[in-house]
């Protein structure tokens, strides 16, 4: 495989993401699970939306610059995640950003977070969907604790807020400026990017 080839095609990968925003609405619909949606305007969900997934990022590019074993332990990812990025247009890695958000955030809060909201209580509720997001994302056991620990804080505010889009909006810019950021600034990560 060249460089330039994709490891998988981007109608399989947009597929792949659709499909699970399809999965997320079908066991909402299915399930009658309430979505919580009306905690904020539109407006406000955007921009609370697009400052959280800043912030969030701040944060996680903060601990990995941090000395010791986080760096380390996440080169492996990091490598690959610029490889991924760098293999994809930028119009399909917006598009996979926005589906992505959309959808694990239809599946994770709204469906899973949501039906176990009705069964248990809302912060058990919180932490076994961030940890089933943490384990849907491992590739390795620091990219699990990472994805976990923003998968807490996406539950988190999803219950705060009463806002899905809030997350949705959040995750997705989130996964935009993380996959931009990898693109163009390997460096910053210690990705060689040749």
């Amino acid at each position: 495989m060249s460089a330039g080839t994709p490891q998988i095609s981007s109608t399989a990968a947009l597929a792949f993401q659709g499909g699970i925003g399809v999965l997320g609405l079908a066991a909402i619909l299915l399930f009658g699970i309430p979505v919580l949606n009306d905690g904020l305007s539109l407006g406000a969900a955007f921009i609370w939306g697009g400052l959280g997934s800043v912030v969030t990022y701040g944060v996680i590019m903060t601990l990995t610059w941090l000395p010791g074993l986080l760096r380390q332990s996440l080169e492996a990812q990091l490598e690959q995640l610029h490889r991924f990025a760098r293999d994809y247009s930028w119009p399909i890695l917006v598009a996979l950003s926005i589906l992505a958000g959309v959808g694990e955030e239809l599946l994770f809060r709204g469906a899973i977070q949501g039906w176990l909201a009705q069964h248990l209580d809302e912060s058990l509720a919180i932490i076994v969907a961030s940890l089933l997001f943490g384990l849907v994302h491992y590739l390795s056991l620091t990219y699990f604790v990472l994805a976990t620990g923003l998968g807490l804080v996406l539950g988190t505010a999803y219950a705060a807020t009463d806002s899905l889009l809030l997350v949705m909006v959040w995750h997705g810019a989130y996964d935009m400026l993380a996959l931009y950021c990898l693109r163009r600034f390997p460096e910053w990560f210690g990705v060689r990017s040749g």
